[in-house]
């Protein structure tokens, strides 16, 4: 079963970049919260978003919101990349695919015809009550945080 509309933030402890360990369902209590799910660590795409987020990280922190990343990279590869990339915020490691599993973002893919099972590029916005207020899914990366920073500053 994955996340709908109205559901509560899953209870999930997971690994973060910094030497954090994230508790979802209680670390951004009273907080509007971001979650974006990506493939991988240091590919064009996920660095582009990463990058968007981060330029766009002032004005979300202004709106009371904070973002998170997960993908089923390690740590030491998060560390690396939100270094490379100066990432103000956590990345989650998923290595388990915990949160992939509850969010539903891990979904049959395809590659030079070989179908295979990835994350989703997907995002998920939280209230400050921790309820699931807005969900995209299957996002390109080019302008998906801009719509995220709408959506926060609707709510």
């Amino acid at each position: 079963m994955t996340i709908e509309i109205g559901d509560k933030l899953p209870t999930l402890t997971l690994p973060a970049s910094a030497g954090k360990t994230v508790v979802l369902n209680k670390d951004y209590a009273g907080k509007k919260l971001v979650v974006y799910f990506y493939p991988k660590d240091n590919t064009p795409g996920c660095t582009l978003e990463g990058q968007d987020f981060t330029r766009l990280y002032p004005l979300l922190q202004k709106a009371n919101a904070e973002v998170l990343g997960v993908s089923k990279d390690s740590v030491k590869a998060h560390d690396n990349f939100c270094t490379k990339f100066g990432f103000p915020f956590l990345l989650l490691s998923d290595t388990e695919e915990a949160a992939c599993t509850a969010f539903g973002a891990i979904v049959e893919k395809s590659m030079y015809g070989k179908k295979y099972m990835g994350i989703d590029r997907c995002t998920f916005l939280f209230n400050e009550k921790g309820k699931l207020v807005r969900a995209w899914r299957s996002v390109k990366a080019k302008g998906h945080a801009e719509e995220v920073l709408a959506a926060v500053q609707a709510l």
